[in-house]
């Protein structure tokens, strides 16, 4: 057989076509490996870019947090500070009502010294007490009384005998 009877053969033909199609095929398969494996690495470094602006969202979103919570509990504790001054501010008693207060002690004070009895002697007592403490508040006795802490704020008083309480209520009707 010669070459020519060999290129004429329908067989020789349906070969070469066979394998020309083939290696079309194989061409376009290797050239659709490369692509993926392209497509791969760009998709990997494409997935590591996420992942590091993952994590650095992550931490940003954390140190928000930390400082919220931090912030949360330090307005808790301002929050509970301004309750408590608040209970305590609207426990005292406002002008109006000390001047009130005041007005009906000294009405008591005045009925007291007017009634016969105990209640002359009484408020005198409460005068003399109330101005001993006054002294004992402010200079000398202050600092006595600083210095050393037994003492007491002033001498007890001589209480006044039966007959100068009646003298006093005389003095005073």
């Amino acid at each position: 057989m010669e070459f020519q009877e060999i290129i004429e053969s329908h067989f020789v033909w349906g070969l070469l076509l066979g394998l020309l199609i083939a290696g079309f095929i194989l061409k376009n398969a290797i050239g659709s490996k490369m692509q993926l494996k392209r497509e791969i690495k760009r998709i990997e470094g494409e997935m590591r870019d996420l992942q590091s602006h993952l994590n650095t969202q992550l931490k940003i979103t954390a140190t928000g947090s930390d400082s919220l919570s931090k912030e949360i509990v330090a307005l808790k504790s301002q929050n509970e500070n301004l309750r408590v001054n608040l209970a305590t501010l609207q426990n005292k008693p406002d002008k109006a009502e000390q001047r009130q207060f005041r007005m009906q002690e000294m009405a008591i004070g005045t009925m007291r010294e007017l009634a016969p009895g105990f209640a002359g002697a009484w408020e005198k007592a409460m005068r003399q007490a109330e101005s001993d403490m006054d002294s004992a508040e402010s200079g000398l006795k202050k600092l006595v009384r600083r210095v050393v802490p037994g003492l007491s704020y002033s001498a007890p008083r001589t209480v006044p005998n039966e007959a100068q309480v009646i003298e006093s209520q005389a003095d005073h009707l």
